[in-house]
């Protein structure tokens, strides 16, 4: 599961207000707030899946824990 820092570099690098991310994924400016304040842990894995899947269909990649720590990095355009 993608934690509250990889919501918020993914909304860096984005350039994305977490209002941009409530309606991108569906869900209230609160919840976003609350996921990023408390961490995905506090809400659903529906919510969490929702948040995830907006990022990255907006070009965002979730790298996972491999020993470096979890990150977020933006996909390489398309050629």
């Amino acid at each position: 599961m993608i934690s509250a820092k990889q919501i918020k570099a993914a909304r860096v690098f984005l350039e994305w207000e977490q209002r941009d991310l409530a309606e991108r994924s569906g869900l209230s400016l609160p919840t976003i707030q609350r996921m990023e304040k408390h961490g995905v842990e506090r809400s659903s894995a529906a919510n969490a899946m929702k948040v995830q899947t907006a990022l990255e269909a907006a070009g965002v990649e979730f790298i996972a824990e491999n020993g470096g720590g979890a990150g977020v990095r933006l996909r390489k355009p398309q050629a």
